[in-house]
Order: structure tokens, then C-alpha cells, then sequence
């Protein structure tokens, strides 16, 4: 299932658009047509694809291999978004800890890669949003549990389409960039209690500056 979603994912498709006919994803990853049958049935219950007689079967949501193993439900408005801040706030939490405590040489040249990447683009732009996000996955990776991954990923989608993407402001969480270096020094000096100190002030800017734009 994962190397069809990573494919799918790889291909540009946006809700709405139809999937690859079963002859090119056999063809692409050399599986059988039951195979991708199954993972069709499996994503169809998952409410991200559908399938339309004697047309095709067509993307509901965007697809990765992060997002293909728990549905989230929530409930739409406010109340729902507050919610699903709080839950994601232990999950960041917990994640960045255990980066500290589990993080290779690799893990740190990756992660420091991304924070070099989002420093510069903060400093052009004045607001790095993808960077950031390609920063704190690199932590995600680095804390040694997939599921962390699987749902903050998740979490993180599920946020931007309740609270609606066009309407965030240029200056989002900008506040929050400082904390950003020292995160990444916790982690590097294997500090779990200074990785969440870190996560949670960077957390308490992201929920302050959403809460305002909800109000």
C-alpha cells in the first residue's frame, strides 16, 4: 500500500482528479491487479477515493503514504480545531522528546539541513510555512516511531482544511522562529526535557495566532 500511495502521491493529483488506470500501477510497481484492487477497496473505506461506473476511480483527498492509516474524524468549526490542537500538542510534544533522546548523526545532519533551509527563507520572505514543516518532519523521523509520523502528518492536514489555508496570514507563527535553533540544540544535546520546553513555546505562538483568526 505504501509504495502505491508514494506513487500516487508523486504524481501531482489533486482531489478530484481520476487515478492511474490498474494497467499502469501493475506496470509501475510490478504487482498484481488484485493487489491494487485491495488497496482501492481499503483507501474507498477510508473515504478518500471513489469509484464512478465505466469512468474511473477518483481522488477525494490528497493521498500520502503518512495519511493511509487512520481516518480522522472531526468535528468541522471551532470547538473541532481546538481539539485537535490540544491532541496535537502531546503528540509534537512527545515527539520531539524522544528525537533527543534517539537521534543519530544522520538524523541531526537531516534535521539541521532543514533549519538551515527554513532560516534562509525566513530571512528573504519573512515566513518559511513549507520549510517549516519539512524541519519538524525530519524531528518526527528522527524520534524513531513511524506512527508519530502517521498521525501527526494527519493532524496537520486535517488543521489546514478545518481552519482554511487562504486564510492565514503572511506573519503566521513568525514569532516562533527563535525557538526553532534552540530546538534543534535540545535534540542535538540529547535534552528531552529542553525539546519540549522548546516545542511547547513554539506550539503556544502556532495556537495563539490561529485562535486570533477564528475569533
Amino acid at each position: 500500500m505504501r509504495a502505491i500511495a508514494e506513487y500516487i502521491g508523486h504524481s501531482d493529483l489533486k482531489p478530484g482528479d481520476c487515478l492511474p488506470p490498474e494497467r499502469e500501477l501493475m506496470a509501475e510497481l510490478s504487482v498484481g491487479r488484485s493487489t491494487i484492487r485491495e488497496v482501492i477497496r481499503h483507501w474507498q473505506a477510508l473515504g478518500v477515493v471513489e469509484s464512478r461506473r465505466g469512468s474511473g476511480t477518483y481522488l477525494l483527498r490528497r493521498i500520502s503514504p503518512e495519511t493511509m492509516h487512520l481516518p480522522l474524524a472531526v468535528d468541522s468549526g471551532r470547538d473541532g480545531l481546538l481539539q485537535m490542537l490540544e491532541v496535537r500538542r502531546g503528540l509534537e510534544v512527545e515527539a520531539s522528546a524522544l528525537a533527543a533522546l534517539r537521534a543519530g548523526a544522520a538524523d541531526l545532519e537531516r534535521i539541521e539541513s532543514k533549519l538551515l533551509i527554513m532560516e534562509a527563507v525566513h530571512r528573504e520572505k519573512g515566513c518559511a510555512g513549507p520549510e517549516d514543516l519539512a524541519f519538524h518532519l525530519a524531528i518526527y523521523d528522527a524520534c524513531g516511531n513511524p506512527i508519530f509520523n502517521q498521525l501527526l502528518s494527519q493532524m496537520r492536514e486535517s488543521v489546514q482544511i478545518l481552519f482554511g489555508m487562504s486564510r492565514v496570514r503572511v506573519d503566521f507563527a513568525a514569532r516562533s522562529f527563535p525557538f526553532h535553533r534552540e530546538l534543534f540544540e535540545a535534540v542535538a544535546a540529547k535534552d528531552p526535557d529542553a525539546a519540549r520546553a522548546k516545542t511547547l513555546s513554539i506550539l503556544a505562538i502556532v495556537e495563539e495566532d490561529i485562535k486570533d483568526m477564528i475569533r
